[in-house]
């Protein structure tokens, strides 16, 4: 049972440690780009005060650094929070699709999932 406990889906990186790393992202840009308060942002991304501090921190969501063209996408999407936190969801939604398949995704999972090859491409529909 242990060996079949290490083979992850796709779906179980982006839950565990995409949408994570994207809060962080998300709440860096609330506090530092558009100057909200710890607690303005962890009632935007409907979460607690203390888990916007480790985002903000880099103590949660950390496994995943974006390169600076994703830092732009998310920045871009960050905006559009503040402007409709109401519709955060569709936000993260569109956050998540981007990155599906992506090599940031797909180098995480191969990094937390020995089997997966090389040659994978079962996120990109390969």
């Amino acid at each position: 049972m242990k060996e079949f406990m290490k083979k992850l889906m796709p779906q179980e990186i982006e839950v565990w440690y995409l949408l994570p790393a994207l809060r962080r992202e998300i709440a860096k840009f609330l506090i530092k780009d558009f100057k909200l308060s710890q607690k303005k942002a962890a009632v935007i991304l409907v979460v607690t005060e203390a888990a916007v501090s480790q985002y903000f921190k880099s103590k949660r969501g950390n496994e995943i650094k974006f390169s600076l063209k994703d830092l732009s996408k998310i920045k871009q999407v960050s905006k559009n929070i503040v402007s409709n936190p109401e519709n955060l969801i569709s936000f993260l939604y569109e956050l998540s699709v981007y990155f599906r398949g992506s090599k940031v995704v797909c180098d995480i999972h191969r990094g937390k999932d020995k089997n997966v090859s090389k040659e994978c491409k079962v996120c990109t529909g390969g």
